[in-house]
């Protein structure tokens, strides 16, 4: 069992960093998607049920010059609200104060009662918070008496709030919240105890991105399915016709560097046969198929084609671990979707017969959840760059910081 889990919150202070940066809406800030909201609601839960008060810290957006209006998290009080409340069955006020240190911090929180929440005002209004200051992160641990990072998509930057913070707490006084030990938890089953075949479908525009990411999964991976922008790169550099599709070409060397380490180590790459090309960047351009390494001049690959779908779908579903990162086209527009939701539909019918499947990085899980399908396999990341650099070997400082 986790400490958390196990952990007795009555008349302790929470202070929990959650990850509350949800879009809004430029002229009414209405929540254009509360994912990361809802999914920090099981870690305040049992905080209150447990007869413990919770203070909440997050950052929004990013404010270059202090505090503004379209950065305040004043705008999302009403709907955590809502969001507590129903968890709760009981209606729960959420507080709010207009700064995240200072005087009416230190008094509101002294003040909750069991059961009671307060939401700070954006961290990063603060230069502080970025810049990792020490003194900043011990004024916002004089808040809480205990310290709870549930903030897994911020987890790979080196913060005051997410890994400086940490340090003003004993130990047994520090943990991760319920999102975070889950993500923790799924990103451990996939890079070190997956079950063979192995899939790492990959996706999305340029090859620089997902480079480490690709190297260290060749350590773990049996098969690569790499389809987006990025797999144009590969088509070039093995002397490919692409017309204008998307290429790095200071990255051809790359890509065939790439393709030589997976035949070393004995791992499929699986590139697309067939794409579909349209002559113009725009949901109404002209499409027709064509071979992903014969484009011809002045048409563009912006999604992958029919024997690639056939082809991808197979390999995923013979797989027993399924790790899924970034999109296989322009899914945004209709024409140019069928590549991923093709993927999603093979993703979920895998999981169904018992693969494990991990969707993380933002346009796969804006995929999975555009398509209907978040709910059809074994995990979906709320932390898109921070499962990146998980996933690239390196070591997140919030996650460090709690396990010092």
């Amino acid at each position: 069992m986790s400490l958390f889990s196990t952990y007795n919150f009555k008349d302790q202070k929470a202070l929990i960093r959650v990850d509350f940066n949800v879009p809004l809406d430029k002229q009414t800030y209405a929540i254009g998607d509360d994912n990361r909201m809802r999914a920090a609601i099981p870690t305040i839960q049992k905080i209150l049920k447990d007869g413990g008060s919770v203070i909440l810290m997050s950052h929004l957006g990013r404010p270059k010059e202090g505090p503004e209006t379209k950065s305040s998290l004043i705008h999302i009080v009403g709907h955590l609200q809502n969001l507590i409340s129903t968890a709760m069955e009981t209606e729960t006020i959420v507080q709010f104060a207009n700064d995240c240190i200072g005087d009416e911090a230190l008094t509101k929180s002294a003040a909750l009662q069991s059961g009671e929440v307060l939401l700070l005002e954006n961290l990063r209004f603060y230069k502080e918070e970025e810049k990792g200051d020490a003194t900043f992160a011990q004024k916002l641990s004089q808040l809480g008496t205990v310290y709870v990072n549930d903030a897994f998509g911020t987890a790979h930057r080196a913060h005051a709030s997410t890994a400086v913070i940490a340090q003003f707490f004993e130990k047994g006084k520090k943990m991760f919240g319920l999102l975070m030990e889950g993500e923790v938890k799924a990103a451990e089953n996939v890079l070190n105890k997956a079950e063979k075949p192995f899939t790492a479908i990959i996706g999305g525009a340029k090859v620089s991105d997902k480079i480490l990411i690709i190297e260290n999964l060749l350590e773990r991976a049996t098969d690569i399915i790499i389809g987006g922008g990025m797999a144009y790169t590969f088509m070039k550099a093995q002397g490919g016709q692409i017309g204008k599709s998307l290429c790095e070409d200071d990255r051809l060397d790359t890509a065939l560097e790439i393709l030589k380490k997976a035949a070393e180590k004995g791992v499929q790459i699986h590139l697309p046969s067939d794409s579909i090309v349209a002559d113009n960047f725009a949901a109404d351009a002209n499409t027709k198929v064509a071979l992903s390494n014969s484009i011809p001049d002045g048409w563009m690959g912006l999604d992958v084609g029919p024997d690639a779908c056939e082809q991808f779908k197979n390999v995923i579903l013979r797989s027993k671990t399924i790790l899924w990162n970034g999109p296989m086209g322009v899914f945004e527009m209709e024409k140019f979707q069928n590549g991923t939701k093709t993927i999603a539909i093979a993703v979920a019918e895998a999981t169904a017969n018992g693969a494990f499947s991990l969707v993380g990085g933002g346009d796969s899980v804006a995929a999975v959840n555009q398509f209907g399908f978040s709910s059809k396999v074994s995990y979906v990341s709320t932390g898109g760059g921070a499962m990146l650099e998980y996933f690239e070997g390196k070591v997140l400082p919030g996650i460090a910081a709690i396990s010092e």
